[in-house]
């Protein structure tokens, strides 16, 4: 394997969940993403991409509870960018690592910070191009939109993300058609979400990837692997609709709350911080979703006999 992977357990499957892991800070949100796929039936495993800073205790609670998993290198550009603001930025490049996994057809990557609330396996189905066409074509991978409203209002964001810049901002007047079609891939500024890439692994892509992290260029990358992509490959990416990258902050009121339907949102997204399992009490009714999730995680990790993480 040319990108490096150790394996750790065989695995029986040509498609798979992936997500990225190098601390135990997001362990909690990883155990109960894995624990919601398997909750809504999902027929796919997931696999723990993990990088040499992963502890031993998390190797652990993975194990106790039979997640399969991956050695993947801690990818980083050569020219770094100062992430003192968004210090999750530094981890994020890895998530570029799926690109690389030819040992699978075909791999949707996954944030720790999510949960699934419907299944979604149609994800590892849905038309690519095929790894022959090297990067060249117009459906190289698929992903929803990046809300560029900064409903936070931080002041380190670009300039330019404003709610007139935003995708979601256009499909204000069509919420039904929302929650099936995502906007076009070159709406606003065209930028990618990072947090759910639905990915044919190609040698010759993660190539084109792991070139571009050694330009200088990563360091005008305000937001890591999602800037690399939608700069490297802008335009020529499938839209998801929302629905399956829910950013918590969409259902906001003011921010895209017009397009957000309960029962149609797949995949909740929890960025920014407090994370659901930092905090007791939320006034955020998604974190409520969070919690209930891990509590039956909790019940069934009991009946089995694992220690709670």
């Amino acid at each position: 394997m040319f990108s490096d992977i150790a394996a750790s357990g065989a695995i029986d499957a040509t498609k798979v969940w992936t997500t990225v892991i190098t601390n135990t800070a997001y362990l909690p949100g990883l155990l109960t993403l894995d624990y919601s796929l398997r909750r809504v039936g999902s027929k796919y495993p997931l696999v723990v991409l993990y990088t040499d800073s992963f502890p031993a205790e998390g190797h652990a609670a993975l194990d106790a509870r039979g997640i399969k998993k991956r050695h993947v290198p801690y990818l980083l550009p050569s020219v770094p960018k100062d992430f003192t603001n968004d210090v999750r930025f530094y981890d994020c490049w890895s998530k570029l690592t799926p690109f690389s996994l030819t040992e699978f057809t075909r791999v949707v990557q996954l944030d720790s910070d999510m949960v699934i609330l419907q299944n979604m396996d149609e994800l590892m189905d849905i038309e690519l191009d095929p790894p022959e066409m090297a990067g060249t074509g117009s459906r190289v991978f698929a992903a929803s939109h990046a809300c560029l409203c900064n409903p936070l209002r931080k002041p380190h964001y670009p300039k330019d993300w404003i709610p007139a810049n935003c995708a979601y901002t256009t499909q204000h007047s069509a919420p039904q058609l929302a929650q099936t079609t995502g906007a076009p891939a070159t709406t606003g500024l065209g930028i990618l979400n990072g947090g759910l890439q639905v990915v044919n692994p190609t040698r010759a892509i993660y190539d084109m990837i792991t070139s571009q992290l050694g330009t200088s260029t990563t360091s005008k990358y305000d937001f890591a692997d999602q800037s690399l992509l939608s700069d490297l490959f802008h335009g020529r990416w499938v839209p998801l609709p929302y629905v399956y990258n829910a950013l918590k902050t969409l259902r906001w009121e003011g921010v895209h709350n017009s397009i957000w339907q309960d029962n149609c949102v797949k995949n909740v997204h929890y960025i920014l911080s407090p994370k659901p399992w930092e905090e007791n009490e939320s006034q955020d009714p998604t974190h409520a979703w969070w919690r209930e999730l891990n509590e039956k995680r909790f019940q069934e990790e009991k009946d089995r006999g694992i220690r709670q993480y």
